[in-house]
């Protein structure tokens, strides 16, 4: 039965029972009126009965009343703890559908992002950019779940108020309890940013560059396999269209993303996941990505891509600690330079690779409980050189390594909206780094 079909039947449970619990009574005073009044015996023993009716109507009147009032604040549905859900690989609202018993879901969230560069770059020539005010994202999640087994999980974007993207979509089987199979459009499971994205699930007004230029957030791609979780273990492996690698650069792999339409698929890539949480709260593990990403434009090479990352997240006494590190490696990379056209400080780089830090504090964590308001100051701390190694005869431009210093602050007068501020320094060999100063506005629901 659907929620709003069993909410509906209870109402109309209540009224019968209360219909029938009077009728009961009325007839209990009625027989108890003939009686003669002299048989006192008689009396006390319909009124005892009478008593007796009263109360197991207004009992059953209560548990029914409890069980409305559940179907209609949604306390039957499953529980799901954040743990749960990131297990899974969904952020707090992705995850809506799978809380539900049955039926159509609708989340989302969005956030809006204020720019001010500095007017002059670190060797004090002019910045060239101007402030920023952009609505940056703005989410629906839509799902369905069919019954305990099968689920449809979406999300559609707007981003920068024109731009629609699908996100990811897929349908799981949820053979198992502890396990399931997954197949449609997904994100890749790498990195603590790319499945996680919510603006008030990452610290920062912006998503970290490491996760941008080495795991190309956000990424996805079609595919299909499997996931699970053991215990303090969960893991995810899947099989997807490989990259477009006609669209890397001296910059990063991003632009080798293939977003999910009429990819290239003459390559297929393999990306898989593992983590262990020893205790609520913290996780540890490692992801991987490996395919070919020419899709036939290099004869019988197929630029064979590789990323592995390290990660781990800590929150407990109201301390946010997260870090990560990746790196990329290219195959064939002088023979795609070379078929491309690319030369000097142009080309793609053998290796890549990024990481960062970041430490927050709840300073309201020992004051206000939980859901309550939180204020934590954060800094971060990340490095970024998409090309850490080049092909030989090729040299490297002093401006892809990159070094990012952030400190700001979070506040979220509830759990589903933050309000995030911080100042960005960025250096770099070439003295070209411009330091910035940002403000983000996130919700969830």
């Amino acid at each position: 039965m659907t929620t709003s079909f069993r909410f509906v039947l209870g109402v109309v449970l209540v009224f019968l029972l209360m219909d029938g619990g009077l009728a009961s009574v009325a007839s209990a005073q009625s027989t108890d009126s003939s009686a003669p009044e002299s048989e006192e015996t008689t009396a006390s023993s319909a009124e005892g009965e009478q008593q007796a009716d009263v109360e197991e109507l207004e009992r059953r009147i209560d548990l029914l009343a409890e069980e409305l009032e559940r179907l209609r604040s949604g306390e039957s549905d499953r529980e799901l703890s954040t743990d749960d859900a990131r297990a899974i690989g969904l952020a707090h609202s992705a995850a809506t559908v799978f809380r539900a018993n049955r039926g159509l879901s609708i989340a989302g969230y969005g956030e809006f992002l204020y720019e001010n560069y500095a007017r002059t770059k670190q060797s004090g020539a002019p910045g060239g950019k101007g402030s920023q005010f952009d609505a940056l994202r703005a989410i629906i999640y839509t799902g369905y779940r069919f019954n305990d087994k099968f689920v449809f999980n979406s999300e559609i974007e707007i981003e920068h108020a024109k731009e629609a993207y699908l996100e990811f979509a897929y349908v799981d089987y949820q053979a198992t309890e502890n396990f399931g199979i997954r197949g449609g459009m997904l994100l890749v499971p790498m990195g603590l940013v790319n499945e996680f994205h919510e603006p008030t699930v990452f610290m920062g007004t912006e998503r970290p560059f490491t996760e941008n230029k080495i795991i190309p957030s956000t990424w996805r791609e079609n595919g299909a396999g499997i996931y699970g979780v053991f215990d303090k273990i969960s893991f995810r492996l899947y099989a997807v269209n490989g990259f477009n690698g006609a669209k890397f650069s001296s910059g990063g792999l991003r632009g080798g993303r293939q977003k999910g339409g009429k990819a290239k698929a003459d390559n297929f890539a393999y990306t898989g996941r593992l983590d262990v949480t020893p205790t609520p709260g913290v996780f540890f593990g490692g992801s991987f990505y490996r395919g070919g990403s020419a899709q036939g434009s290099l004869g019988d090479d197929d630029l064979g891509t590789t990323i592995v990352d390290l990660h781990g997240q800590v929150q407990v006494r109201g301390f946010d600690i997260r870090g990560l590190y990746a790196r990329a490696s290219i195959d064939d990379a002088m023979k795609f330079n070379e078929t491309m056209g690319l030369t000097g400080s142009n080309g793609l780089a053998e290796k890549m690779e990024g990481g960062y830090v970041i430490v927050g504090y709840n300073v309201l964590s020992q004051t206000s409980d939980v859901g309550g308001p939180a204020l934590i100051p954060y800094f971060k701390f990340e490095r970024v050189d998409t090309q850490a190694q080049m092909p030989m005869g090729y040299s490297r431009k002093l401006s892809t390594l990159n070094n990012f210093r952030t400190m700001g602050f979070e506040f979220k007068p509830i759990p589903n909206v933050a309000i995030k501020v911080d100042h960005m320094w960025v250096t770099n060999q070439a003295d070209s780094g411009l330091n910035q100063f940002n403000v983000n506005l996130g919700y969830g629901f």
